[in-house]
């Protein structure tokens, strides 16, 4: 399994965010799942539809982003 990459900065650290701003660290597989880095932490409650990358300023749908 690859990560995938942001378009921009080529890094695979992202997040997500819930309703109160809360952040969780993800990243993307190759196949476009969104996968908390911390496989005890759950995707409950945060809307994987638009990640955040933790490098630069861009952020966007999982599908937007580069394999390596």
């Amino acid at each position: 399994m690859k990560k995938m990459l942001c378009p921009q900065c080529k890094i695979a650290a992202m997040y997500v965010k819930n309703e109160k701003g809360e952040r969780l660290l993800v990243y993307v597989t190759d196949e476009g799942e969104v996968v908390a880095k911390d496989p005890e932490h759950s995707l409950d409650g945060y809307d994987t539809s638009e990640v955040f990358c933790l490098g630069c300023s861009w952020h966007g749908s999982p599908k937007r982003l580069v394999k390596y």
